[in-house]
C-alpha cells in the first residue's frame, strides 16, 4: 500500500515537499499572471498610496462597530436618512452622523480633541471637540474617509469608509 501521509519520502523527508526556488518561481508567475488578467485599478492603487502616507505609526485605530447603512433596521418612510456609524478603540467611542449636509459626532467620554477629516494625500478640514466632546463640519466629506482625532491619550485614526 503506498504512503499517503507525506512522510515517505527517504531519510524521513516529506514528498510532498516542493523546493524554495520552485516556489519562487510560481510564486513569480502567479504574480505575472495576475497583473495581466486581473490588474490593480490605478485609481485604486493611488488611494491606496494616498493612504498609506496618511497612516500614523503611533495611532490606535478604530474600528467600526456599528453602520446604520449594514446593521440598521430600515425605517418606513424615511427619506434620506443620515449615516450613523460608531467606531470604538480602547474605551474610547466616536460617534459620528453623515448627511449631505456635513457630518456632526461626539466623542465619549466627552473630552477635547483635534479632529481632522481625511479624504485623499492632504488632511482634510480641521475640528475641535467643545466640552462635550461634539464636532461637527458643514463639508461633507466624499469618497472614501477617515477622522484622525488627538486627544491627551494619543492619536485615534478612523476606519476608512465610502462616504
Amino acid at each position: 500500500m503506498d504512503d499517503l501521509s507525506g512522510t515517505g519520502g527517504r531519510d524521513g523527508e516529506d514528498s510532498f515537499a516542493v523546493e524554495e526556488p520552485a516556489l519562487g518561481r510560481l510564486d513569480g508567475e502567479l504574480r505575472g499572471a495576475a497583473a495581466v488578467l486581473d490588474p490593480v485599478p490605478t485609481a485604486l492603487e493611488q488611494l491606496a498610496v494616498e493612504a498609506f502616507a496618511l497612516h500614523d505609526l503611533d495611532a490606535r485605530i478604530a474600528e467600526l462597530t456599528f453602520d446604520s447603512v449594514t446593521d440598521a433596521i430600515p425605517v418606513r418612510g424615511a427619506v434620506e436618512a443620515p449615516r450613523m456609524l460608531t467606531f470604538q478603540a480602547d474605551g474610547l467611542t466616536v460617534d459620528v452622523e453623515l448627511t449631505g449636509h456635513g457630518l456632526m459626532g461626539q466623542v465619549l467620554p466627552p473630552q477635547t480633541a483635534a479632529i481632522e477629516v481625511l479624504s485623499g494625500p492632504r488632511a482634510g478640514s480641521s475640528l475641535t471637540t467643545d466640552p462635550l466632546g461634539r464636532f461637527t463640519s458643514q463639508e461633507p466629506p466624499s469618497g472614501p474617509f477617515a477622522l484622525r482625532l488627538r486627544t491627551g491619550g494619543g492619536v485615534l485614526v478612523t476606519d476608512w469608509l465610502t462616504a
